[in-house]
């Protein structure tokens, strides 16, 4: 397949998907598939660029390991969460629109258009001709960076489980260090496909990867709506721990 041809693909498969899950949404009120869908579409972009790619067969055997497990982990861990209920972050937007179902399409559709856009590192990697070393940092940056978002949810999911924390903000492990360690790991995941990209005539769209996650993950769709939820649910303890903790690079806290 050329790049065009995967490309087309992808977003084919994911106009489908994303109508399906908008039906599924509208049927059990929980917004909360698109994300869901959204993870587990990264990863079956990846494989499709994988298997189809002109890249070396090591570049796309990384490819598809690295997207593959990454995609698969981040989808049960908010499957986990959806099953539990809808989350507030999307609550809120549901009494926003009024349950306006045209709204809630458009959101699952430009859902669609976002695994359009941030599948294109991975283009770049399935066109890789890279062998060895940069095949080898590749690896290690992908599971440093896969080690950290675990650990992060790992601790926050803990922390959420004692009902004595209620209404709390968590501070221990890597949440002392950043509000938001979960989405500074998820980030540096995505310099693994810049390694990967390594001598790919299209390594110049590996470096969307970090950018575009850094600019949503900042200003769009991470940060801003997740710390509206905790200033909603945990009001001032939250304006503490802002006032203390960085937002996304981990730095020592303000005493």
């Amino acid at each position: 397949m050329t790049v065009w041809q995967q490309w087309f693909c992808i977003a084919l498969g994911m106009i489908g998907a994303m109508t399906l899950a908008w039906r599924w949404q509208r049927r059990r009120a929980n917004a909360g598939i698109v994300d869901v869908v959204w993870a587990l579409g990264m990863g079956a972009a990846a494989l499709l660029i994988a298997a189809t790619g002109a890249g070396s067969l090591a570049a796309r055997l990384a490819l598809a390991l690295m997207a593959g497990v990454w995609s698969l982990r981040l989808a049960w861990h908010l499957w986990r969460r959806v099953r539990a209920g809808e989350d507030g972050r999307y609550r809120a937007l549901r009494e926003h629109w009024q349950g306006h179902q045209g709204k809630f399409f458009g959101l699952f559709m430009f859902q669609a258009g976002l695994v359009m856009l941030f599948c294109l590192p991975f283009l770049a990697a399935g066109a890789s001709p890279a062998q060895g070393w940069p095949v080898a940092l590749a690896l290690l940056i992908w599971l440093a960076a896969l080690s950290g978002e675990v650990i992060a949810d790992r601790q926050l999911d803990h922390f959420r489980d004692n009902p004595t924390h209620r209404g709390l903000t968590c501070r221990v492990g890597l949440w002392r260090y950043s509000r938001h360690p979960n989405y500074f790991f998820e980030w540096c995941h995505w310099f693994a496909y810049v390694a990967l990209g390594w001598g790919s005539p299209l390594a110049w769209l590996s470096w969307l990867g970090p950018v575009l996650m850094y600019v949503f993950l900042r200003w769009i769709s991470g940060i801003p709506f997740t710390e509206q939820q905790a200033l909603r649910t945990r009001g001032d303890d939250y304006r503490d721990y802002q006032r203390r903790t960085p937002a996304f690079f981990p730095w020592f806290p303000k005493s």
